[in-house]
Order: C-alpha cells, then structure tokens, then sequence
C-alpha cells in the first residue's frame, strides 16, 4: 500500500508541478502580452501627442509669421508714407527755393538797372559829399591844433556838456510836469469838495443837548426834594444822574456823563413834574417806563438815521449805537447828524471820483460810533469804533477807514482818505460847532505856548481859528534838517497835552536873508 501509494503521489507532484509551469508559463506569457499591448498603446497615444504639439507649434509659428508680416507691412506703409511726406515737403521747399531765387534775381536785375541808372548829377553829388569830408576834416585838424585837444577829448567834452544840457532840460520839465500834475490834482479835489458841500443841505447848528428842565413854578423844587431829599435820593440812583437844584428860577439842571442817562432823567422828571405825584416809588416806576420807552426809541432812530443815509446790513448793535449817538454832542453838534453828514458827503464824493459810494457812506455812517461808548471804554473813539466794527463783522476796508478818520493810523486806502475829509468838511463847516470864547482864546494861546516853548523857536502864531499853527525860527540855529524833526516834536507834544476837535497843521518857516551894497 505504501509502496504503491509513493508512485502515485510522486507522479501526481510532477504533474503539478508541470501543470503549475505551464500555468506560470501561461500567466508570464499573458502579462508580456499585456505589457506589450500597454507599451504599444503608450507609444501611440505619445506618438499622437507628438503629432498635436507639432501641429499647434506649426500653427503658432504661422500665426507669429502672419504677426510679424502684419508688423512688417505696416512699419513699410508708415515708412512709405513717411516718405511721402517728406517728398511732398522737399517738393515745396523745392519750389520756395525757385520762387526766392526767382525774386532775388528780379531784384538783382532791378538794382543792377537801378545802378546803371545813377546820372551825372548824382555822381557830382557824391563828389561834392567827398569835398566836403575833406574840408571838414582840415576844419577838425586846425580846431584840434588851436585847442590842443585831441579828437576823442573834444569829443567826450562835447558829449558830457549835451549830457548836462539834457539833465537839466529834463529835471525843468519834470517840475513842470509834477506842479502841472498837483495843481491839477488839487483843483479837481476842491471842485469835488466844493460840489460835495454844496448839494450837501444841512442846519449851521444842528441840535444842542439840553441839561436844564423847565419848572411851573419854584415850589416844585421842594416837592422834587421830598422830606428829607427822598425823592431827589432815589432819582438819582434810578437815573445815575445829579440832580442840581440850585438858585436859578424854575429850572433844575442834571449832570452826567452818559447822554443817554441824562436824557431819561430829563424825560423822567418832566413827566413827573406833568403828572404832579412825585414820591420814590412812582419815581422808580417812571423812570422805568422811559428807559423801556428810550430803548425803543434809540433802535427806531438807528434805523431811520440808517435809511437816510442809505446803508444796510446794518449788525442790531450798531443799529442801537447809532441810536445812541443822537444824545451825544461834539463842541455843540450833533454826533449822529454829524455822520449821515458825513455819509452824504463820502458818498458824493465817491461818486465823483468813479468808485463805488456804498462803502463810503457806510464807513462815513459808522466813523464815530465809537462815540457811543467812549464813557465806558478807554482809548480814542477812532479806535474803539474800529473795535466794534471788527466785533460785528465789518469788512477791513470799512474798519481801516473808521480807524484812521483821525489819523490813529496811516490811510492806505482811498476810502479812508474820502471818510477823512468829510469828517473835516462836517465838523469844520461854519456853524457846525462851537465853544466860548474863553475856552477859543485859551486854546490859541496854548497853541502858540508850546511852539514858543522849543529852543530856536522866535516866535509862533496860531491862525484859521486854531486848525493851523506857523513857527517862525531862527536860522542860525535850526536847519532845514532839524525843521522837519522840529515839527514833528511841536505836533506830538500838541497831540499830548492839548484835546482839540480835528487836526492841527504845524508849519516852521525858516528864511536866511544875505544883504549887500554894490557902491
């Protein structure tokens, strides 16, 4: 059994083992198939690759060959007609060159035809401008050995005495020219003054501040009084205002230094003289009622005082301040007419000369409102209305011109000069303001006091009512140069010491007289 069994099983392991070759035979055999068919298809599918590149690299090189031909044709095309261009452009140049060459030719023709032309009269002519030379010539040789100059000294001398003549020709004309121009100036500046004053209507004096109030009769004053001076105590505090009662018959004065203050005392107190009842609570309760009454008044007198003179845009508070201004005197006159005056005649006067007159009647209408404070606020009213013009807005031509109307600055403007003289022409018209003849006197004498007080001053003399002050002095010991330093130290000390409506002119005259005898 196992000897038969051994056969078997070693003849079934060699038939599997043949069978597993030939299996493994067949498998290996498969897959060389399989690798080949894969290698074939790869190669292909690469070959078919190839073939698409090659021909999107034939077409790109098509397309950058069409490119670059397009590129081509159109550089030749501009070239050609570049070309063009320039043949047309040499063309006409070409033809330029023959038209000039044809006219120099005529010209050549004409002046070769001209110069055949030349008469015996002409060539005598120029044999006479020969002779001629010649003999000025010998002329400026003998003049050269006479002077025992030569030709290029005598020139220069010549030349230096025509120089002189010329300067001084020159400098002549040009006084004349400048007295010409300021005469000219000066007489066209009266005629516009002259003109402005003229249709300027306005009364000598125009209002003058009342300070004293009327009585019924002297036993009014008591009852003003009141038991124990109540009734004066508290209309005085209600007011701010002094009531003076004094021996002058049936009238009472009040004193203060606001206008508008003494104005509603006066208002006040007359109406509680009309009433009859004066104790201090109706007192207070009058004096109440008329400062409410005053508020609306000085607004509504702004305003009118601003629609005459034809300014608007007004600022509420400069509206107010012009109210107040009504209250308000200068040596007698009226402040606030005192500005529509002034308004009236900057405006003309703009008018005259070609400029716009708005700005110059508004500057003329608010050029003292500093006036209307001047009580409560230091410095000179000039600067304080330019203060309160910048505080509401106004331009800076307007502000300039309100603070030089008395030369606080210098005027840069045509503005300020125009608001400068109204303001001279209002205040200085005859009858515009007054003061008494005490106080004109002691002004004058003043006046010619401090010019007399300054070393080599001889003698002063004010004139034109004090608006002008001539200094003589003494010759040997003030020069033409220390005059001018001399006036100007006489005008400071005036402006220092001396309160005066306007300007004061200061002249020095200063004359050196030499006498001889021809015997």
């Amino acid at each position: 059994m196992n000897l038969l069994g051994l056969p078997l099983i070693l003849g079934g392991a060699a038939i599997l083992l043949i069978i597993g070759y030939l299996a493994r035979k067949f498998l290996a055999e498969k897959k060389v198939e399989r690798a080949g068919v894969l290698a074939k298809r790869i190669i292909a599918e690469a070959e078919k690759e190839a073939e698409a590149k090659k021909r999107e690299a034939g077409l790109e090189a098509k397309d950058e060959l069409y490119r670059t031909r397009a590129r081509f044709e159109n550089e030749t095309r501009e070239r050609r007609q570049e070309l063009l261009r320039l043949e047309r452009r040499l063309g006409e140049r070409e033809a330029n060159l023959d038209r000039k060459v044809d006219i120099l030719e005529k010209k050549e023709r004409q002046i070769s035809e001209r110069g055949q032309q030349i008469t015996s009269r002409e060539r005598s002519l120029i044999d006479r401008e020969k002779e001629l030379r010649s003999v000025l010539n010998e002329e400026k040789e003998k003049l050269q050995r006479i002077s025992s100059l030569s030709r290029e000294e005598a020139r220069r001398l010549l030349l230096q005495r025509m120089e002189d003549e010329v300067r001084q020709e020159a400098a002549v004309r040009l006084k004349r020219i400048e007295d010409e121009t300021r005469q000219t100036a000066e007489k066209k500046a009266r005629e516009i003054i002259t003109l402005a004053i003229q249709r300027c209507a306005a009364d000598q004096v125009a209002e003058s501040t009342v300070t004293v109030v009327s009585l019924p009769n002297d036993e009014m004053k008591g009852r003003i009084i009141g038991r124990e001076g109540r009734n004066i105590r508290a209309l005085e505090a209600s007011t701010g205002i002094n009531v003076i009662i004094d021996d002058t018959p049936e009238a009472v004065t009040l004193s203060g230094f606001d206008p508008v203050r003494r104005e509603i005392a006066r208002l006040a107190l007359a109406k509680l003289v009309a009433d009859g009842r004066i104790h201090p609570a109706r007192i207070e309760e009058v004096v109440n009622k008329v400062r409410k009454d005053m508020e609306v008044n000085i607004r509504e007198v702004g305003e009118q005082a601003a629609f005459e003179a034809g300014v608007h845009g007004l600022h509420p508070e400069e509206i107010k301040l012009l109210g107040r201004l009504k209250y308000r005197t200068s040596y007698g006159q009226n402040v606030l007419q005192h500005s529509k005056e002034a308004a009236y005649l900057a405006g003309m006067m703009a008018s005259e000369l070609g400029t716009d007159p708005k700005p110059a009647k508004r500057a003329g209408l608010l050029h003292d409102i500093g006036k209307a404070v001047d009580h409560e606020v230091e410095g000179p009213h000039a600067r304080i209305g330019a203060d309160l013009a910048r505080r509401y807005g106004e331009t800076t031509q307007i502000i300039h011109a309100i603070v030089c109307h008395h030369e606080e600055e210098e005027a840069k403007t045509v503005l300020a000069v125009l608001i400068q003289a109204a303001d001279a022409v209002s205040a200085s018209r005859p009858g515009a303001r007054r003061e008494t003849l005490e106080a004109y006197v002691q002004r004058l004498e003043k006046l010619e006091k401090i010019a007399d007080s300054f070393q080599g001053v001889e003698k002063a003399y004010a004139i034109q009512a004090g608006r002008e002050v001539r200094v003589m002095v003494e010759p040997d010991r003030i020069s033409d140069a220390e005059s001018v330093s001399l006036a100007r130290e006489i005008s400071k000390k005036i402006q220092q010491e001396m309160k005066y409506p306007g300007q004061i002119k200061v002249i020095i005259i200063r004359e050196t007289r030499a006498v001889d005898y021809a015997r």
